[in-house]
């Protein structure tokens, strides 16, 4: 996706300081300079303003971000590199917590991402951890007071949790990550997601 080496992220910012410069890479690693319409290759393209595309045959638009991992995102193309390149450095693993503090974003757009990058290049998630681990859950998803009035949930107030997505977190000290969506956040939920990621020999850290 990144095909350059970068000895530091001071060095990809410099490279990629905004969102042309990322697209314009996206669009040579992926066209070269030979536009293909993802819904009909043997379609004529022709070149719209903004940085679209339209497919002649199908009468669709598309951009270079189009079925890719980038797709239907309005998260800034630099974000997303930098991720890429922060995910893919720490061989052990990175929390959605540590991703959305590294990029000063929620942590739910920071886990949308990981699971993203996660998917598209191979990363392994569910692995059995050892040694000193910490355990921990948290809820994915916006704050009902930020929420447009038509979404809102009905008789949710303040930091509720109704509409919002349970994860639950396990994490070796200076070691693996493993990050997993649960039906809900009961002890016999979190004990039997626990167990099934963490072996025996290992020592257990938790709030309670």
């Amino acid at each position: 996706m990144i095909n350059q080496d970068f000895k530091s992220i001071l060095d990809l910012i410099k490279a990629f300081p905004d969102e042309q410069t990322c697209i314009n890479h996206l669009e040579t690693l992926r066209w070269n300079g030979n536009v293909v319409s993802p819904f009909d290759a043997s379609s004529k393209v022709y070149t719209c303003k903004g940085n679209k595309y339209r497919c002649k045959n199908t009468g669709k638009y598309f951009n270079v971000k189009t079925d890719t991992l980038f797709d239907n995102t309005k998260m800034e193309l630099q974000k997303w590199f930098l991720a890429i390149y922060l995910v893919t450095s720490h061989k052990k693993g990175i929390s959605s917590l540590q991703l959305g503090r590294d990029l000063s974003i929620t942590q739910k757009s920071a886990w949308f991402m990981l699971q993203r990058i996660r998917k598209c290049f191979g990363i392994e998630n569910n692995t059995e951890l050892d040694t000193e681990l910490e355990a921990d859950e948290t809820y994915v998803g916006g704050k009902e007071r930020n929420k447009h009035l038509s979404k809102k949930s009905p008789h949710s107030m303040g930091r509720s949790t109704k509409e919002k997505t349970p994860v639950v977190e396990t994490i070796e000290r200076g070691g693996k990550v493993n990050e997993n969506v649960v039906e809900n956040t009961s002890s016999k939920v979190l004990t039997r997601e626990i167990i099934s990621n963490v072996k025996e020999s290992a020592s257990l850290y938790t709030d309670e």
